[in-house]
Order: structure tokens, then C-alpha cells, then sequence
């Protein structure tokens, strides 16, 4: 009997172990540079399922850290990076992912993020379907976060009044109504003012004191999707983010991923 409840145990241990250890929650980087330990955000389920598809398929083998900026990030996951001579920065699988905006995942020191193509051609931020960076970034000064602040809010506001010129255009049409170009503007100008007035940008008490002791690069959030967070590697990324690199930011020294492991 005694045996029994011993063997029980011990299945329901390994169980639970391996439960936890195995759900794709965290991968591994290896690279040629070394290892770098990622866990990935269950509160970005399309970016984590999509990253676990690709690093599950090889996709990622053999692969370039292709861009790499001291203070800033390093990228890599363009499938063209295989190629020698080719040009990087444009490749993927061929699909994008829905953007996953989360105020609790912002872009602090080790932060997994998904690039994307501009907002020009990519107006709904979808990230790409396969390049990511890794942030290294800096620390700031409280000084410095000021002017982040008061750039993020009349970027948002900027996007907000160009929403409100073609509502205003668009009701005024659907009225029937004949506008002056100027005074259009102006309502929408108004409008938009009123509504930074009402709305300004701050960062949360707990991310404004990360920027400032652990760094990160804070006028990135919400433009990229960050799904996930390095804990273990980040000597890694430092050491790879801190390389002499040509005039296009690539390393002069390959940085090859050799494989992602999905624990």
C-alpha cells in the first residue's frame, strides 16, 4: 500500500514537472554568441503560439542577428539572413500577426518584441510574421522620459486628429453640405485638442521608475507588440548588441542563431 501511494506520487510530480516545463511558455535562443532564456507572455497568445510554430519547424536555424544598434536592440528572424549576399530586413513567412497592445508589457531591459513594416504601409501596426528584437536599451532620466511622454501624447494626438478630419469630411459630404477646407481643419483641430487636453500620455509610476534603473527604450511602446521577456542571457544580448557593425547595422561577425528550443 505504502509502495503505491509512493509510485502515485511520484507520477503526479513527473506530471506536473513536465506539464509545466513543456507548454512552450519559454524557449531557448542558442546561438553562436551563446544562450539566451525567453518566457514568453500568456497575455499575447497569437504572437507566443506563432513564435512556438516557427521555433518548433527550424525555422528560426541558421538564422542572422541581421541588425544590431548599441543602447538599442538587436533583430533578428529574416529568413532571407540564410542567404549569403542577399538583402535583409524584408523577409518572412508571408503573413503578419494581429498587433497584441498590452499596457503591461512595454519595452523595459530584455523585452521580446515583434518588428513590423511602417505605419505608411501598416497602419494597423500588424507585426511581422516572423522577425523579432530583443531590447538592450538604456537608462533615462527623468528629464528624458518628460520629452517621451509629451511625444507619445502628440503622436496619439496627431492620429487622433486625422481620424476626426475624415469624420468631419465624411458627415459633412454625407449631409450634403459644401466645406471650406480651413474650417475643416479647425473643427478637427479643435476636436483633437480637446481631446489631448483631456487625455495626456503619462507613464505608470512602476514602468516611468523601471526606465529610469533598469532602462529600456520607452518610445517604442504601443507602436511594436512585446510578447515575452529574457531571464536568463541577457550578458548575450549585451554582448552581441555591443559589436562592431557595418554601415547597414549588421555585425561584422555573423551572429547565427543555431536553433530555438521550446522547453
Amino acid at each position: 500500500m505504502k509502495s503505491s501511494i509512493i509510485k502515485t506520487c511520484l507520477l503526479l510530480v513527473t506530471i506536473l514537472f513536465f506539464g509545466c516545463s513543456s507548454d512552450g511558455s519559454r524557449v531557448v535562443i542558442v546561438t553562436t554568441q551563446g544562450n539566451i532564456e525567453i518566457q514568453l507572455y500568456e497575455n499575447t497568445p497569437e504572437h507566443k503560439a506563432n513564435f512556438v510554430k516557427l521555433a518548433k519547424e527550424g525555422y528560426y536555424d541558421g538564422t542572422l542577428f541581421h541588425r544590431v544598434i548599441k543602447e538599442f536592440m538587436i533583430q533578428g528572424g529574416d529568413p532571407e539572413s540564410k542567404t549569403p549576399g542577399a538583402r535583409f530586413g524584408s523577409g518572412g513567412p508571408g503573413y503578419t500577426v494581429p498587433a497584441e497592445f498590452i499596457p503591461e508589457n512595454f519595452h523595459k531591459r530584455g523585452a521580446l518584441a515583434a518588428a513590423r513594416q511602417p505605419d505608411q504601409v501598416n497602419p494597423e501596426k500588424a507585426s511581422s510574421g516572423s522577425q523579432f528584437y530583443i531590447v538592450q536599451g538604456r537608462t533615462y532620466s527623468d528629464y528624458e522620459l518628460d520629452q517621451v511622454e509629451i511625444q507619445i501624447g502628440t503622436d496619439f494626438a496627431q492620429r487622433m486628429l486625422e481620424g476626426y478630419l475624415q469624420e468631419e469630411q465624411t458627415a459633412m459630404m454625407a449631409a450634403g453640405q459644401t466645406f471650406i477646407i480651413d474650417s475643416l481643419q479647425a473643427r478637427a483641430f479643435r476636436r483633437a485638442s480637446e481631446w489631448f487636453r483631456d487625455n495626456p500620455y503619462k507613464l505608470r509610476a512602476e514602468v516611468r521608475e523601471t526606465y529610469r534603473t533598469i532602462g529600456g527604450v520607452p518610445h517604442l511602446d504601443g507602436e511594436y507588440t512585446v510578447f515575452g521577456e529574457v531571464i536568463k542571457g541577457m550578458n548575450v544580448v549585451d554582448k552581441i548588441a555591443n559589436m562592431e557593425t557595418d554601415e547597414a547595422d549588421r555585425p561584422r561577425v555573423d551572429v547565427r542563431i543555431r536553433r530555438i528550443k521550446v522547453k
